[in-house]
Parts: structure tokens; C-alpha cells; sequence
């Protein structure tokens, strides 16, 4: 029985509903009128449920598309402007007990080479990382209770927020770890966590438990419920995401919304972010040996469609992805991005050695975080290094509230403009800078309100004068 605000998670991710929702979607993707019904309900900018959503995504009409395409777009300036927010990977351990049979460091493969930080290492990876200008980080890790406890997470944490190197810090570390218990999930937000990251690979159980052999993780329920037990924990932000490529791209994307839906029924507050990794070449794994692959057009107009169905929601594309690919979905709904990023354990602060490798998967774009960031403002986007949100309290409900009235604009705008000015003062080339100052001074004159437009100039005086570390 599909009920969304069950805490089981085969019921508020029913196979049964999703299947019907499948055959409603593929008897109606010619109902043109229909289709148009949807369309105007998503202008609304409430959103979509799953099965109107799954209507849109079989509905293959190129006119209907490049309407989907222009309303997504819309959505995102509506709700997060020209704002790209950036971050990092941080790899702390690879050491893994699970058996995923898509992903390198899975504990039969003998010949990957097993890495875990020491705390010596974690901070000479994070000042190479602040030598870049990066500000928030993504922590990664296997999942491996012997050596790579809680207890090793929160040191982790704690050893990244001490670390200040000349004008850098670490603000924000979000946490993308194995699914665990209430009481673990508190000590996280306990230690200052911002956003819990968590991909569910597949939502269809069945292939799921083949996918997941063994190991703790081949528990569906368990981990499917694993946000319901975070958000109990106290953790205000929590993020989706599914490895496409795995399942049938349609069973997913109705899976996904409905996860959403089920954590907007429960909590009263829907994902933060949503990630749309898609299966790369790794180690040991050939992505081709995978038959459900999607082609770049139709990861598009996904990514488009979760805009549409979920527009309060930040959407996270990484290096998985090649330079051409992310350009394009960007303008369709991501909201964020990560640059200079490195898969494997360790590699920020000097190159792997070529046996050594640890690497998660293959990174398709391979550019450095000033590249990233003079590509971003060409193209008239503002990169974003701003972490304000989490540092005053405006995480979960009390975000999307602001979020859905509109009124964060206020707070992200600004910020974005004076993280990119401290980003642009330190670690800039001659050339990104150039192109950095121009781009502030025309965005000042878009900031709505008079008195924000004020703040946001004395704040860019004082960043001018070497203060960091504001808050707005």
C-alpha cells in the first residue's frame, strides 16, 4: 500500500504506486492536453507530484520539451538567480565491508589500493584545498565500522573547522557517510554537520538487493529510511540522489519525487539538495556493463523535470560530468557544482601515484577551481563560496520558508557577491579577476532592496581591507 507518510520506506516508496504511475504516464504522453494542464501547474512554481512529473518526462513531443525546458530555466533564476554554489570533495577512507557491485571499493576488489587519512594528512589536504579558495567541503567515506568509525568522522570534522591558513577556512563540511542510527546521526549535527548526504543508487528493492550482495548496506529498508532517522536526529538538511544508470531511468526519477514527497509529509520540509550522479568507469567497474545508461539529452531533461517538480531544492552536479554536459544543465536547474575535485584518498595535496590509485570514479572534468570559476562568470553566472545560511540558522523549514517567499534572495545574492570578492582577492589569476570585478559591479545594481544593496558595499569595503569571515 502507497502511503507517503508511512515510515516504511516499501510503503511510502510503493513499487506497486510506482509501476502505475509508469502506466499512467505512458498512456497519457500524447495527451497533449494534459501535458498542458501539468505545464500550467508548474508555473505555478508549487512544484509537481511524481505521476504528473512522469507524465512530462515520457511525453517525447520536441515542442512540449523545449517548453519544459524554458519553464525550468525560469524556475531556477525565480529561486536562486544567477548563483552557482561551489564546493569539494573530501575522500577520507576507502576501506569498505559492502559488496556494491557498481562502485571500486567494494571489499572483494583486492587490487584498488586501501587508504584512510590520518589527521596529519586531513590537514594537509584541506590547506591545499584552501589554497584553492574553497570554503565548503563534502566529506566521503566507505563503509567500514573498524576503520572508519563514527568516533573517526567527528574527528575528522573536527580537525577540517580548526584549520585557518592564511585568509582560508573551511566553513561548512556537509557529509556524505553510510546510513546510521538516530544517536549517530545527533553527534553529526552535534559536530556542526551542515547538509547529510545520502544516495539511495537504486529505489526499485529488487534490484537494489542484487546490486547490494551483502555487507550493511544491502538492508533496502534501512537505508531507505536512513533520512527519516537523520531529520529525527536533528539534522535539518538532508540530500537525495540516485546513481543513474542502474535501473530504468523512469523508475527512479518516480522513486526519487516520491521521497521528496515522503520527507515533505513527515518532516514539513522536502530534501535540500537533490544529486544526479550518473554511473562512470572506475577501477574495476564497466559502466557498459550496465544496460540502463542514459544518453546526455534525456539526463537534461531529467535534471530539467526535477527543477520543475521540486523548485525550492538545490540540485548538485559533479566532475562525473564533462565541461559540455554540466554547461547545459546548469541553465536547466543546478544549483551547485563542484571543481578541482579528486575521488580518491588523498591527491589534493600532491598527485596519486599511478599504483596507488583510490579513486571512486573517473572525474570527466579535469579543469582547475579558477577555470571553473572564469567559465561560471562568462558564461554571467555568480560563483558562490557563501556558507551564511547554515552559520545563522537558516537551515531547513526556517530556508525553505524563505526560499519559497522568495525573500532569500536578500541573503544569497549578496553573499554570493562578497564570497566571490574574497575569492577573487586571494586566490584569483590576473584574468578571473578582471572578469570577477566587472561582473560584481554590474550585479550590485540587481540587488532589489536599497538597504541590502548598502550592507553588501560596506561588507565588500571591509573584505577590500583583508576582514573575513562575515555573516549576512
Amino acid at each position: 500500500m502507497y502511503n507517503p507518510k508511512s515510515l516504511k520506506a516499501e510503503e511510502f516508496i510503493s513499487d506497486v504506486e510506482i509501476r502505475d504511475t509508469l502506466a499512467y504516464a505512458d498512456a497519457n504522453k500524447d495527451n497533449l492536453e494534459l501535458v498542458d494542464e501539468i505545464l500550467k501547474k508548474a508555473a505555478l512554481r508549487k512544484g509537481l507530484n511524481h505521476r504528473e512529473a512522469s507524465v512530462l518526462l515520457a511525453c517525447d513531443n520536441k515542442e512540449k520539451i523545449e517548453e519544459m525546458y524554458a519553464l525550468a530555466e525560469q524556475i531556477k533564476k525565480d529561486f536562486y538567480g544567477n548563483r552557482i554554489v561551489m564546493f569539494a570533495p573530501l575522500y577520507l577512507s576507502n576501506y569498505c565491508i559492502n559488496g556494491c557491485v557498481y562502485c571500486p571499493y567494494h571489499i572483494k576488489n583486492k587490487h584498488i589500493a586501501r587508504k584512510k587519512l590520518t589527521q596529519e594528512e586531513i590537514v594537509k589536504e584541506v590547506v591545499a584545498l584552501q589554497d584553492m579558495g574553497h570554503k565548503r567541503l563534502a566529506l566521503e567515506a566507505g563503509e567500514d565500522p573498524k576503520n572508519n568509525p563514527i568516533e573517526y568522522i567527528l574527528e575528522c570534522i573536527k580537525t577540517i573547522y580548526s584549520i585557518k591558513h592564511k585568509n582560508g577556512a573551511i566553513r561548512r563540511v556537509n557529509v556524505n557517510i553510510a546510513a546510521t542510527s538516530v544517536e549517530e546521526y545527533r553527534m553529526l549535527k552535534e559536530a556542526g554537520i551542515g547538509t547529510y548526504i545520502l544516495f539511495q543508487e537504486t529505489y526499485n528493492k529488487k534490484s537494489y538487493e542484487e546490486l547490494h550482495p551483502y555487507g550493511p548496506k544491502s538492508n533496502y529498508a534501512y537505508h531507505t529510511e536512513a533520512m527519516d532517522r537523520a531529520m529525527e536526529g536533528g539534522i535539518d538538511d538532508v540530500g537525495l540522489g540516485v546513481l543513474f544508470g542502474l535501473e530504468l531511468y523512469r523508475y527512479e526519477f518516480a522513486g526519487l519525487l516520491m521521497h521528496a514527497e515522503h520527507l515533505e509529509a513527515v518532516h514539513g520540509v522536502g530534501p535540500h539538495t537533490i544529486s544526479v550522479p550518473r554511473l562512470k568507469r572506475a577501477d574495476d567497474i564497466d559502466p557498459d556493463t550496465f544496460d540502463n545508461g542514459i544518453d546526455d539529452e534525456t539526463f537534461a531533461k531529467i535534471c530539467a523535470l526535477i527543477r520543475i517538480s521540486v523548485p525550492y531544492t538545490g540540485m548538485i552536479i559533479s566532475t562525473r560530468e564533462s565541461q559540455a554536459v554540466r554547461e547545459k544543465v546548469i541553465k536547466l536547474g543546478v544549483s551547485q557544482i563542484s571543481g578541482a575535485s579528486r575521488t580518491s584518498v588523498g591527491g589534493y595535496c600532491e598527485p596519486e601515484p599511478e599504483e596507488e590509485n583510490s579513486e571512486q570514479f573517473d572525474v570527466s572534468d579535469k579543469r582547475t577551481l579558477d577555470e571553473v570559476v572564469k567559465w561560471l562568470m562568462e558564461m554571467g553566472y555568480i560563483p558562490s563560496f557563501c556558507t551564511a545560511c547554515y552559520r545563522e540558522g537558516r537551515t531547513g523549514d526556517r530556508f525553505m520558508s524563505l526560499c519559497k517567499s522568495g525573500q532569500i534572495q536578500n541573503c544569497c545574492h549578496p553573499n554570493a557577491l562578497m564570497t566571490l570578492k574574497e575569492y577573487l582577492i586571494d586566490y584569483a589569476s590576473e584574468d578571473t579577476k578582471a572578469i570577477g570585478e566587472a561582473l560584481i559591479e554590474a550585479e550590485l545594481n540587481n540587488i532589489p532592496k536599497e538597504k541590502v544593496r548598502e550592507i553588501c558595499k560596506e561588507n565588500l569595503a571591509k573584505i577590500e581591507k583583508g576582514i573575513r569571515d562575515f555573516r549576512f
